[in-house]
């Protein structure tokens, strides 16, 4: 028998296919590096609040389960990318086309650099989930602007951390702990900035997505 899928489920089919959009955009055009405010940051820092603003939306309205589902699913499919990736730039290409060189310099990304990815995006994630909702229950569902904020800015921090380390550390001399860290903080407060801007979508995304029509 057929089941009806409500408005709600609808709403977060979106929201996942929105967050599987984000996970590849950050990976793969997020690869470019640009100068904000004279700090070195990748253009998927635009976009990656998106990924922990549709997990604390799903978390705050349909629970821990399906915010990890999220996560769990994404990384499976970040995986897939990777590797699906690492194949396609290996596969010498046809006599005719002379593109493997730019093809294997934008797509090819070293496995140090996406291992970091990965292992910080799935850490970083799981640990946006529990926090948010650990302070969900301490504050008996009030202050959805604390959790959305605190859950965020601590999880990007481990990712900021986890990924420069994997990504740079001892890559040459001159990448030193106190060099990664040098680093990690201006990205970082960047990325706090970002969730401090986000909040009202937080609100707006959760009254959004809890409406049945």
């Amino acid at each position: 028998m057929e089941t009806q899928t409500t408005a709600l489920d609808k709403k977060e089919f979106f929201l996942f296919a929105l967050y599987i959009t984000g996970m590849i955009v950050v990976n793969t055009v997020g690869s470019k590096i640009i100068s904000l405010f004279g700090v070195r940051v990748s253009v998927g820092i635009f976009f990656m609040p998106v990924l922990f603003l549709v997990t604390d939306i799903v978390g705050e309205v349909k629970g821990h389960q399906h915010a990890s589902i999220f996560v769990k699913y994404s990384i499976i499919m970040l995986v897939i990318l990777f590797v699906v990736t690492g194949l396609f730039v290996q596969i010498k290409p046809h006599e005719t086309w002379d593109l493997q060189t730019q093809y294997q310099q934008i797509f090819g990304m070293s496995m140090r650099m996406s291992l970091a990815s990965l292992i910080s995006f799935a850490i970083s994630q799981t640990i946006d989930i529990s926090i948010f909702l650990q302070f969900k229950k301490l504050n008996k569902g009030k202050m959805l602007w604390l959790r959305n904020n605190l859950s965020t800015m601590t999880s990007q921090f481990i990712d900021t951390v986890i990924f420069m380390f994997i990504a740079f550390y001892q890559l040459t001399p001159k990448f030193t702990v106190a060099y990664v860290f040098s680093l990690i903080i201006p990205y970082w407060l960047f990325k706090v900035l970002f969730a401090l801007i986000d909040t009202p979508l937080c609100y707006l995304g959760v009254k959004w997505m809890a409406k049945q029509k």
